[in-house]
């Protein structure tokens, strides 16, 4: 019966062991093969070999041969290519949010995806960031209890905490719950938000998932957004400065040449700019007023100055002028 089992998965076996242990540069001998076959107890021979690899190959698993003088086998088309395992390893290691535990065993996963040469070896290449990293374990059963409630567009309950001086929990509203309809999570400025409407005050609000505790999806059906507060996530996170929101405004800017990098990584390619001589061009965007968009302007010095509306600028005018006085 033993038997009769291992021939079914003979051609899942082979498959696995060919995409975890070859590529195009360590191919596997027939006779190796036939070995690890042979451990896991399945019976091989070189013409049922070739046989077996003929069938996966017709069935789009594909198996490269090089033929010598024996024949060696090994896959390369994997889910993703070696430079894009490596983006998804980097951005593992530097996400603040995902505490030291999880980020080992995310490495190990994603380098399980290049099959384990591969695998070992961009292992090897990583680079340890010098990021700080969360703590809360929880933050992955709040992830997935959030993704199940937009899919089920139900609405969502959790306490919400910020850190003392002495690095404790002190929760928001003496530890009462909030409930908030949850529309998108969002990864900006190295932490990951939930982007939720909160019925009560009639707001968009982003909250820190890293601080949200007991998250749990509620019976309540969530109420869709009216048709004046429907917004795209995407320009939305344009609009923020920091995740810190405000009232939006349409605001005018005139920038040095050498801003148009910080422009572009900022707004977007489709800003419309125009230009007003050889050094300085000029452009309007949509953007959320807050504190970190006065900073943000200031930031630059004379390389980017805001010139309408006269309330933002007066806005502006006074956030310098309080740090300003906070260094007389």
């Amino acid at each position: 019966m033993f038997s009769q089992n291992a021939t079914r998965i003979k051609l899942l076996k082979i498959w696995e062991i060919l995409c975890q242990e070859t590529d195009e540069e360590h191919p596997m001998e027939s006779l190796t093969l036939i070995e690890k076959l042979a451990e896991m107890g399945i019976p091989c021979t070189r013409k049922t070999l070739y046989t077996d690899i003929q069938i996966l190959n017709d069935c789009g698993y594909e198996i490269i041969c090089s033929r010598k003088k024996k024949n060696e086998y090994y896959v390369i088309d994997r889910s993703f290519d070696l430079p894009e395992l490596h983006i998804l390893l980097d951005a593992v290691q530097a996400a603040s949010f995902i505490t030291p535990k999880k980020t080992k065993e995310f490495v190990n996963k994603i380098a399980a995806l290049a099959g384990s040469r591969s695998g070992e070896v961009i292992k090897r290449n990583i680079v340890a960031f010098n990021t700080t990293k969360n703590t809360n374990e929880a933050i992955y059963y709040s992830i997935n209890e959030i993704a199940t409630a937009i899919n089920k567009k139900k609405k969502i309950e959790f306490v919400y905490f910020d850190y003392d001086a002495d690095y404790k929990k002190v929760y928001r509203k003496d530890g009462a719950k909030y409930v908030v309809n949850p529309y998108a999570t969002i990864f900006s400025d190295d932490n990951y938000y939930l982007l939720g409407y909160n019925d009560k005050y009639k707001t968009i609000t982003h909250y820190r998932v890293d601080r949200m505790e007991h998250v749990k999806m509620i019976e309540d059906e969530l109420v869709p957004l009216s048709d004046d507060k429907v917004f795209d996530v995407r320009k939305h996170k344009k609009e923020l400065f920091g995740m810190f929101t405000g009232n939006e405004e349409k605001v005018s800017f005139v920038i040095d040449g050498n801003m148009l990098d910080v422009v572009f990584s900022k707004f977007g390619s489709d800003i419309k700019l125009k230009k007003i001589d050889d050094g300085h061009y000029s452009f309007t965007a949509e953007v959320q007023i807050s504190p970190i968009f006065f900073g943000w302007c200031c930031a630059f010095g004379e390389r980017l100055k805001v010139v309408a509306p006269d309330s933002v600028i007066e806005k502006i005018k006074e956030h310098v002028k309080t740090i300003t006085n906070m260094y007389e």
